[in-house]
């Protein structure tokens, strides 16, 4: 009999400066161990924060995607997180995350309508910030709770909860238009 997938969280902790939005945790998210039955994804999260010394600077934590990673389950989040001044000074670590970064990644591969994407991690964190994105026009909560920079930076993404995949796939009839 083999064993059921676990669910994993993992959260992209983003935060802006006057220079633009920067992937805190570096090149990659932060993600847990499997969650305990007993408990839940934001809790791990919230978790993970307090263990890293960021929770306290966490303005906004959002779930935005989930997808099968092998033999786990991996919720996706984003964390906005308030930098008093350059991203830097505080993370040295930090990457920024730019139109550039976009451009030199490429599209994610594309899938058949009724098959399951295959999102590069990359492709998480890009989607998480046109989620944020689409936030700012529909959550004024949501909104308050990004700040000024975090606003100001997101605001030139296409907000967007879906349609990352806009090429013609493999068995499909037409592509997205617009995209």
């Amino acid at each position: 009999m083999s064993e059921n997938m676990s669910v994993i969280p993992e959260v992209w902790p983003v935060a802006a400066d006057s220079l633009g939005i920067w992937l805190i945790s570096g090149d990659d998210a932060w993600r847990t161990a499997a969650v305990p039955a007993d408990s839940g994804p934001h809790f791990e999260l919230d978790l993970e924060l307090w263990t890293r010394g960021i929770r306290d600077r966490v303005t906004l934590m959002h779930s935005t995607s989930w997808r099968a990673d092998g033999p786990h389950l991996i919720v996706t989040y984003m964390a906005v997180v308030r930098a008093d001044d350059f991203v830097r000074d505080l993370w040295p670590g930090a990457l920024p995350v730019t139109a550039r970064l976009l451009s030199a990644v490429g599209k994610p591969p594309v899938h058949a309508p009724t098959r399951p994407p295959a999102p590069r991690y990359i492709d998480a964190l890009m989607h998480g910030l046109r989620h944020l994105r689409f936030l700012l026009d529909y959550d004024t909560a949501s909104t308050a709770a990004m700040g000024e920079q975090m606003r100001a930076h997101l605001a030139p993404l296409t907000p967007a909860l879906a349609g990352m995949y806009s090429e013609l796939a493999p068995g499909g009839k037409h592509k997205v238009a617009g995209r």
